[in-house]
């Protein structure tokens, strides 16, 4: 039951709302019930004090903020709120002039029939003037409002934040299925070219991964295992398409079930392996993939045979965003919780390796092994 109303005020702005100014009622009103020595008392007039704070916090945080914080009219912002304030002061003052102070002071003549308080002395503009009871009635109108203002230009920091964050995971996302559907036709438009048999072996596989890609990663994670069986898939292509002289091996050690990874984070490294290790200049051609989960700890690492020549910067060919996307992706998904390091200046090697922290740590305690695990050619680059 507790975790159900837990979940519902989380998910519920307007039961925050809701808790945060009672809150703030129930200490006003005890504030004063320690000076007058009845709560019922300072709770009668407390309401009072308490909806103009309502009222100046939501005109400042949702009238003036949207209207000239948020458009950069900082000139506007600083008048409005001054504006608002004053408003807010002034009728803190009028309500404890003609009602909050006389109904205080009933309370300690009955205490007390001798006292004399100097804060009902006067006339009205006498006591409007004051400058201790302005400056009293200031410090208590502003308080509670500007610390709940200060929560909602937080929270709209950090909305604004995430929004600007999943924009751009947006665009890295969208830059890698034109990029993997254009370099799977190339293949396809070769295959069709010379007739094969292989053809429709290819679309449909394509169309497995195209499911995935278009369907599947519009979520901030997937499963581990869905991104690895989506690797086999294109692996898959991969073989149809290439001659039987290519050496491919993928290791995976741990446990992959329940853990769950950023979407295709994985995928356009293994494509950018087989797009440059498989070439007809690679003497060699090989690709080697190891993944190792241990706990909530991810290490990828995927090399290939390169080129005998290859240009003044290796692997990064015109067009290429394979690498800098997940660079970047990287450094949005997993800040501090990532290495990715790139390893490009041996002869005939090329190597990735991406250690990440997952999500959530898997619940089974059983390992997944398939394929061939060779933790040799790993160490000769770490």
């Amino acid at each position: 039951m507790w975790k159900r109303a837990l979940r519902f005020f989380f998910a519920n702005r307007i039961a925050q709302h809701v808790v945060f100014w009672m809150v703030a009622l129930l200490m006003m009103t005890v504030l004063y019930s320690i000076y007058i020595k009845s709560f019922w008392a300072s709770l009668h007039f407390s309401i009072y004090f308490w909806m103009i704070q309502v009222v100046y916090f939501y005109a400042v945080g949702y009238w003036v903020i949207p209207r000239t914080l948020l458009k950069r009219k900082y000139k506007s912002f600083v008048f409005s709120a001054l504006l608002c304030g004053l408003t807010a002061i002034l009728l803190f003052r009028l309500v404890e002039i003609f009602y909050a102070d006389p109904y205080v002071y009933q309370f300690l003549n009955k205490l007390n029939q001798s006292i004399v308080w100097d804060k009902i002395q006067g006339s009205v503009w006498d006591q409007l003037i004051r400058f201790s009871a302005f400056m009293n009635a200031a410090e208590q109108t502003n308080m509670v409002v500007w610390f709940a203002i200060a929560i909602r230009l937080f929270k709209l920091y950090w909305e604004r934040r995430e929004a600007a964050v999943e924009a751009e995971l947006n665009f890295l996302k969208s830059q890698i299925h034109p990029h993997f559907l254009f370099n799977t036709l190339n293949s396809l438009y070769a295959l069709t070219l010379n007739r094969s048999p292989q053809a429709p072996s290819v679309v449909i596989g394509l169309s497995q991964i195209l499911r995935y890609i278009l369907y599947e990663c519009d979520t901030p994670t997937v499963k581990l295992s869905k991104e690895l069986d989506i690797i086999e898939q294109y692996i898959s292509l991969e073989r149809l398409r290439s001659d039987a002289d290519l050496d491919i091996h993928l290791g995976i050690t741990g446990v992959v079930e329940n853990q769950e990874i950023a979407p295709l984070l994985l995928l356009p490294l293994v494509e950018n392996a087989f797009k440059h290790g498989v070439q007809e200049t690679v003497e060699s051609r090989w690709i080697n993939m190891q993944l190792v989960v241990t706990g909530t700890h991810l290490s990828f690492k995927i090399s290939n045979a390169k080129p005998k020549s290859v240009p003044s910067k290796p692997m990064v060919p015109k067009g290429n965003i394979g690498l800098a996307n997940i660079r970047k992706r990287l450094q949005l998904v997993y800040p501090n919780e990532h290495q990715l390091r790139i390893y490009g200046e041996e002869e005939d090697v090329f190597a990735v390796i991406v250690e990440i922290k997952l999500d959530r740590q898997a619940e089974a305690d059983f390992p997944l092994s398939m394929g061939e695990y060779q933790p040799e050619l790993a160490q000769k680059y770490e």
